[in-house]
């Protein structure tokens, strides 16, 4: 009773911090002059990652068994993987954009987990025989974070989609003014004291120059944590296969949630590679990465809602 009430607690607390956090750091992104908005966000992610540890501490204390059993469970690993990515470059010292997309990751994924929806998972059972391995731990965590990871990349890369069509669109619906709009210049002339040579200076806009940096640092970014997390999701796969091994006799089953997720090791095993071919470019990288993110809900989440397979211990019903 305890544990249980402990577990109610931290659950709503994580909660509430998140949901502050994420409105000072919509704060701190219109207003770069305020930097203790920036910290106090950053702080309170920090409080957040406490409160989702010590909630999954408690339920593995209460229930017994590492808590990934269940969807109610892995979404709640899940949104504390997106809080342990998000405080990676804090650490470093480095303010980046992922914190943009990390933050609201953790609020949605926490959200839903405590949501009526997935109310029958909240209290915990004794895991099914084919869960009681120490597999669990390996196989199932190393997934979710690769899912972490991949989602974080992915919609890093989508973002860099809608700046740079949003910027073709633009440059397209004012054809006569293009060098004016997508290319302006601003030019300072000065005369050279010494020699009386009148010398022009050209330099790109800093509206231009911010968003070139800008996609630039969404792309490095994109890459870094989705190789982090095809990392992840590679080791996990591994795992799951020699699970399966011990558990059924054989290590491929094209169990729905199998193939899936090989479809999603795919795409991003393509993904990578395009990334070491220097005739694509950062636009061709995006749009295979924001496909992904799609597919990796499909395999996440999508597949659960059949409520077959050998997974099928991690699907619930929609009421």
């Amino acid at each position: 009773m305890i544990f249980s009430t402990l577990e109610h607690i931290l659950t709503h607390i994580s909660f509430s911090i998140i949901s502050i956090v994420i409105t000072i750091f919509l704060i701190s992104l219109s207003v770069d002059e305020i930097v203790g908005l920036y910290d106090s966000s950053e702080k309170g992610m920090i409080a957040t990652f406490l409160c989702i540890t010590g909630l999954l501490v408690t339920r593995w204390i209460y229930s017994g068994h590492f808590p990934l059993s269940d969807l109610y469970e892995s979404l709640i690993f899940l949104s504390w993987s997106f809080s342990v990515i998000h405080m990676v470059p804090y650490f470093k010292k480095h303010k980046n954009y992922l914190s943009t997309i990390t933050a609201p990751s953790t609020i949605f994924t926490q959200g839903f987990a405590t949501s009526g929806l997935l109310t029958e998972m909240h209290q915990s059972e004794i895991v099914v025989p084919a869960l009681q391995s120490q597999w669990l731990m390996m196989h199932v965590s190393m997934m979710i974070l690769g899912y972490a990871a991949l989602l974080c990349g992915s919609l890093l890369s989508v973002a860099l989609l809608v700046i740079t069509l949003r910027k073709a669109i633009r440059v397209f619906s004012k054809k006569n003014n293009f060098l004016n709009e997508s290319f302006s210049f601003v030019e300072i002339q000065y005369m050279n004291e010494r020699s009386n040579v009148l010398l022009t200076t050209s330099f790109c806009s800093s509206r231009n120059y911010y968003r070139a940096e800008l996609i630039q640092q969404l792309d490095q970014w994109s890459y870094r944590i989705i190789s982090l997390g095809f990392l992840f999701l590679t080791i996990g796969i591994l795992s799951g296969a020699v699970w399966a091994n011990e558990a059924w006799g054989s290590y491929w089953n094209w169990d729905p949630k199998e193939t899936w997720a090989f479809i999603t090791w795919t795409l991003f095993a393509i993904y990578l590679h395009t990334r070491t071919n220097k005739n694509w470019e950062s636009l061709n990288c995006a749009i295979v990465a924001s496909i992904g993110f799609l597919i990796i809900w499909i395999c996440y989440f999508g597949v659960n809602l059949l409520g077959i397979g050998l997974h099928s211990y991690g699907s619930f019903n929609l009421h």
